[in-house]
Parts: C-alpha cells; structure tokens; sequence
C-alpha cells in the first residue's frame, strides 16, 4: 500500500491575491472582543455593523410560510422573478430610478454584489477611485482582483474632494464606488453634492460609478435620500447602484443584497456567481421579498431610535478628554477623532503610538471594543457602532471618560 503523504501546512503557496489582502477590521475586532466575552471578560462590543434589532415579526413569518410551502429549493442563479420584480418595484418607488428585472442582481450580500461586479470588469492594471474614509473591504476587495485602488482625500469642503477625485482619474481609471451614507463617518451627500459629483463625472465617460446605498433608511435630521443615478438620469446607463436588507431591515444574517444596473453588467455578474456561490437562499429571498413589499412603518421607527442614540452620545462625547466626535447624517456610526490623544502613555508605563493601540488599550482596560481608523483611511480615528442598547451606549461612555482621564 503506498504510504500516504502528508503535506506540511508551512510548504503551502498561497496565491498574491490571497497575500495581497488583509483581514477586516472590523471582523477582527469583532472577534477579539467575542473572545474575551468567552474568556469570562466584561466586554461592551461597540464593532458591529449591524442592528440590534430583531428582524420584523412578518419578515420572519414569510420564511416560515415559504419553507412549509417547499421554496427550500435552488432558485435562478441571480433571484427569483418575484423578488426582482419587488426590487425594481422598490427602486422606482423609493429612488425614482426604472430597472427591468434583466437589469437586477441577488446576491448573497451586497458584499458580494461589489464582489462579482469588480470581478466582471476590473483587469490588472486598472484603477478604481475610493474617497476616504471608507469601507474597509472596499480597498481589499479591488485587489483581490490584481487591481489598483486609489484612496482620495474627501475634504470638508466637498468641492475640493470632487477636484481632488477629478484629478486622480487617469485613463486607467475603471471605478468610482462610494456609498452614503458613508461608513465609517455617517455623511451623507446632499443632492447639491451629488450634483457636484455626477457633474465631474460627466466630464469623464469612460468611469464606471458604483454607489453603495446599503445605509439609505438610515437617515437622520429629517433628511431626505437620493440617489446618483437619480440626480443625473445620463450617469445611469454606467452606474450599479447597489443595496440590500441588512441594515433597514435587521437582516445581516439572511444575506441579501442586490443591485440594478446595466444588463450587460448584470449578465456578467450573473455568471460570475453561477460558477461561485450560485444563486443566494431561496428561504432568505422570500423574507426580503416580505421586506421590500411590506409595511415600512418599523424602519422609521427604528431610524428614529438610532437618532436618539446619536444625540446622547454627541453630549456624552463633549466630556471624554481627547475624544471628537463628528456628528453623523446617518447610518449608525461615530467617528471619534482622537489624534489629541496620541502619543500617550498609561498609568501603567505603556506608549500608546497609534490608533490600533488605543483601540487595544479601551478594549484590555475598559471593556470596550471599537474599530481602529487606519483601515478606513483615517488614521487617528476610532470607529463606534451605537447599534446597541442605551445602557450599553451610557456604560461605555463612562468606562471610555474613565480610562482617558488616567492617559499622561
């Protein structure tokens, strides 16, 4: 019998795109802190980037019904017809923007969605324009595809990010993706912005435009969404607009997301999933069939808390030595700046050089875990979800003011 041979794990190769990558972030610190909560640790995970509310009663009842029914089977690889049929209906409705259903993607996320567009189009060499802050994933997953991503600056002065995007384009240039609300900062592009951006990009056809809406129903101030393909009808034969049910609708765990866009770039997406993931939940779709279709009373309600959370910790914040934060349009971020802290030193002796130190030290010292800025592009920066309860906002605050005081 010949022996069996055993492969060292340390002789694997793995592959550039594999080693040109890095871990999320926030997937990370997410980790970290479930690992301290296993470990016996007090921890107050501030990381996630999802609700905290329940998925709606009849969202669920319609995966109950769709289930007992026998939809648990494969569906068509990019949705069922109902469902695009309810998307298309959605877009028109809440965004003023006319897909046909051959214009419409399911994916498995809408991280997945950017995920097969990038795939479909982007070549090594290619470039594609990301405003900063950002995503994290945006940059990583534009290299998993040999291509470049090109972090721009997004000034305070809008006019100044658009003129320092406009400048960063070059005939390499395959996207500009952005989303706004924007995670991690909560800014929202007003439609005179908007209109900024879409105006630039008229001068420079040959870029293809991805706007990330997943954060629309999360608007604050009694702000009104829009929408770039909507703004300027002539951007939308070139823009994937792209959205899901996570945020609005508490379903991160049901994996939706979609997009409507040009059918040919839909065509390609499709058959990139066809030979990935196939198509997405077929019990998932017919809960965010039941979302999309339904009442849309709660996401208002819902919006309306998250609001009330961002007021308390805006005056929380004003009284945490070294801690700014920036008072967000919408989704349900803080983006605290916290370069007056840095460098410091502990209580203990330790040197806290950077962003990622200090998000150590809150989460080892204070039981507190929040997202270090650098992977957003903004280093100096912490992320904060206030996608938690009150009492968990209010004891955080009060570990956060605690454990500042004590920094030299």
């Amino acid at each position: 019998m010949t022996p069996e041979v055993v492969v060292p794990t340390n002789s694997i190769a793995l592959s550039d795109a594999a080693n040109r990558i890095r871990t999320s972030a926030a997937n990370a610190a997410s980790q970290r802190a479930r690992e301290l909560r296993l470990a016996g640790h007090d921890v107050i995970d501030l990381t996630t980037g999802e609700p905290d509310f329940p998925t709606p009663d009849h969202i669920c009842e319609a995966a109950h019904r769709a289930m007992l029914a026998g939809q648990t089977r494969y569906t068509a690889v990019d949705g069922t017809l109902e469902l695009k049929t309810a998307i298309a209906s959605k877009f028109k409705r809440d965004n003023d923007l006319h897909y046909s259903t051959n214009e419409i993607c399911v994916s498995a996320g809408a991280k997945q969605i950017i995920f097969n567009a990038l795939l479909a189009t982007l070549n090594p060499g290619d470039e594609v324009l990301i405003p900063i802050p950002c995503w994290v994933s945006y940059p990583e997953m534009v290299s998993l595809t040999g291509a470049t991503p090109v972090t721009v600056p997004n000034e305070e002065c809008f006019e100044d990010a658009v003129r320092n995007m406009e400048q960063a384009i070059t005939p390499r240039t395959k996207w500009l993706m952005f989303n706004s609300p924007n995670n991690p900062s909560g800014t929202a592009l007003s439609d005179t912005e908007l209109r900024m951006l879409a105006d630039m990009l008229l001068r420079h056809p040959h870029v293809l435009v991805m706007s990330d809406d997943i954060y629309e129903h999360v608007l604050f101030d009694g702000r009104k969404f829009n929408t770039i393909a909507a703004i300027e009808p002539r951007l939308k034969a070139r823009t994937l607009t792209i959205n899901g049910v996570s945020k609005a609708y508490s379903m991160t765990g049901w994996r939706i997301g979609y997009a409507g866009g040009p059918a040919a770039l839909i065509r390609a997406m499709a058959k990139i999933q066809s030979q990935s993931t196939s198509a997405p939940s077929s019990i998932s779709q017919a809960a965010a069939l039941a979302a999309l279709a339904g009442p849309q009373d709660i996401v208002h309600e819902r919006t309306a808390i998250l609001e009330k959370r961002r007021d308390l910790l805006i005056k929380e914040f004003d009284t945490i030595k070294g801690m700014h934060a920036y008072t967000p349009d919408g989704a349900f971020y803080l983006f605290l700046d916290c370069r007056e802290l840095l460098p410091a030193v502990t209580s203990k002796g330790q040197q806290l050089n950077t962003d990622y130190d200090l998000v150590t030290h809150f989460v080892n010292e204070a039981g507190v875990a929040l997202v270090h800025g650098t992977p957003f592009g903004a280093p100096g920066y912490l992320r904060l979800s206030f996608a938690a309860s009150e009492a968990d906002l209010i004891n955080a605050c009060e570990r956060l003011r605690a454990t500042c005081s004590q920094l030299l």
